[in-house]
């Protein structure tokens, strides 16, 4: 399994980016797909995922700012961070749950907003 994430890059506070992650395995063989941040010093901490049946969760900093969702294929999530603050910088982690495997980890993609 190979997860691929791009997206990442330098914005300024209040713009946006969209990260997206490609599994290369069939989407029925994971049990959510989502996004982690880590900041220096920090643990990885969960910023959305999704559900195989489409059930979302978001950090609370997050919440009405950022959006997941998928391709139909539901091997490519996207993650639509607008309003972006200097807070949100960091490298930001797709991950696919495979539902006998474990968790699974893309390169992390490094965001960077500045005031």
């Amino acid at each position: 399994v190979q997860l691929q994430a791009s997206g990442g890059g330098w914005v300024q506070a209040g713009g946006s980016l969209r990260l997206s992650c490609l599994v290369t395995e069939r989407a029925d063989s994971f049990t959510s797909m989502g996004w982690y941040r880590q900041i220096p010093r920090n643990e990885r901490e969960l910023v959305a995922s999704i559900t195989y049946g489409g059930d979302t969760n978001f950090a609370d900093s997050a919440k009405g700012r950022f959006t997941i969702s998928r391709d139909s294929a539901k091997t490519t999530i996207y993650l639509q961070m607008d309003r972006l603050a200097p807070e949100d910088s960091g490298h930001y982690y797709c991950y696919a749950r495979h539902w006998i495997r474990g968790d699974f980890w893309g390169q992390g993609t490094l965001v960077t907003v500045s005031s």
